[in-house]
């Protein structure tokens, strides 16, 4: 792809990474045919190649973003699955980000737009407000009638009721019930807590009942993935900082055999921190050590030769591939190996590579075209006539779960079910 940046601009990191990425791009389109938004609207400027190409033309313009481009980027999933497809190893990921960031610096939006961007911003990285949220939007659910849009978005995802904090939530030293072999950081997501406490309570669970030391720093937090994606790099960055800080600590101590992230979300953005921070003088070294320490539960529950102790039944299980898995982590097969060795009968999804629609904070800015992905995921999971549906994200679990009636659950509440824990609520 021919570019024209100026001098002035390829000074910048960020447009030369923009200019690097964008030169790789060939036009070839396979990256339309797995883009779930152009597979729903069939316009080439929802598709990835459309998008590359008025990402040229924005950041080249240095010029103000159009509202078009804003409307056109906007609707982008950030799923990934386009650099899955693509041959020529265009990194999408790092140039839809650069554009986000450009497009919130530049454009100035609605105003109702930018307040609820904002208080997502605020509320969603911080545990005890996002709880505050909940408690208001399951009171208000029983009057969603009266609303539409955004707001009646927001409250068909809210939860008929909260549950209640964890037990270990505080608690920054999990000791193992069998004699050490490793020790973990484990990172424990800032809506999962609130929304599904008992995917970090089974991980911990999972882990410690097979020789591993979990460490939760208190002062780690949020990832810095969901305004990152909105375009609010400061206040990404500012997360991120947190927490390579906090676990630098612990590896320049006792030292890590890993960092441990159950929602795959955060795993794709700490896996990147390396990339975030390479511009960084302090923070570059310590942000590349952890990017090469983070990996994904199931990546690392292999190397502990779990074995199935507990009789439970052999269920069907739909197992739905979190894109930030399958594509942002390039993570496929370990789940299903790890459910298929506690011998749950699990099948794939039809249309796998395709996103549900939850993407962070999508189903909340876009609800029409994350409808849209639902009803169609739903549909393709229903095919399998499965009795339970596991995934690894907890966007994901929550989005599925509000368009269907079967059990939804993590990957490692089924592990720790099957090697010796209490039965998930969702299954009693």
């Amino acid at each position: 792809m021919k570019t024209e940046f100026s001098l002035a601009q390829l000074a910048d990191p960020k447009f030369s990474r923009s200019n690097e990425i964008l030169r790789n791009c060939v036009h070839c389109g396979f990256c339309t045919a797995t883009c779930p938004t152009y597979t729903e609207l069939g316009d080439e400027r929802d598709s990835p190649r459309g998008r590359i190409y008025l990402i040229q033309q924005m950041l080249e313009s240095a010029e103000p973003a159009p509202a078009s481009t804003v409307t056109h980027i906007d609707r982008c999933l950030s799923c990934l699955s386009c650099m899955t497809t693509c041959p020529s190893g265009v990194h999408y990921m790092h140039l839809v980000d650069h554009a986000r960031q450009y497009i919130e610096e530049t454009y100035e939006r609605p105003a109702f737009d930018r307040f609820l961007r904002g208080l997502l911003g605020v509320i969603l990285p911080r545990p005890n407000l996002f709880r505050l949220a909940l408690i208001g939007a399951v009171l208000a659910k029983p009057l969603k009638g009266l609303f539409r849009g955004r707001i009646r978005a927001m409250l068909d995802m809210a939860p008929t009721k909260l549950e209640p904090p964890s037990a270990l939530d505080g608690i920054e030293q999990h000791k193992p019930s069998v004699p050490r072999k490793k020790r973990v950081v484990l990172m424990t997501g800032c809506a999962q807590k609130v929304l599904a406490p008992d995917i970090n309570d089974s991980t911990i669970r999972l882990l410690t009942r097979h020789g591993v030391e979990v460490i939760i720093p208190k002062a780690a937090g949020c990832c810095g993935a969901l305004p990152l994606h909105m375009g609010k790099e400061d206040g990404a960055l500012e997360l991120a900082r947190e927490n390579i800080l906090a676990w630098s600590k612990e590896i320049e101590g006792e030292g890590l055999d890993a960092i441990v992230i159950n929602t795959s979300g955060c795993g794709t953005t700490v896996k990147d921190y390396g990339h975030l921070f390479e511009e960084d003088k302090e923070l570059a070294v310590k942000a590349a050590a952890v990017a090469a320490l983070a990996c994904d539960i199931t990546e690392f529950l292999p190397q502990l030769a779990m074995k199935k102790t507990a009789d439970i039944p052999r269920l069907k299980v739909a197992y739905h591939s979190a894109c930030s898995l399958q594509h942002g982590q390039k993570i496929k097969d370990p789940p299903k190996q790890l459910l298929v060795a506690m011998d749950f009968q699990v099948t794939d999804i039809p249309e796998s590579h395709i996103c549900c629609g939850s993407a962070g904070t999508y189903n909340l800015l876009q609800p029409e075209m994350s409808g849209k992905l639902k009803a169609r995921k739903v549909a393709n999971i229903a095919k399998t006539n499965p009795q339970i549906v596991a995934a690894g994200n907890i966007g994901c679990i929550a989005q599925i779960a509000s368009g269907m009636d079967l059990p939804v659950l993590h990957t490692v509440q089924l592990l720790d079910w099957a090697t010796g824990g209490p039965t998930p609520d969702q299954l009693k």
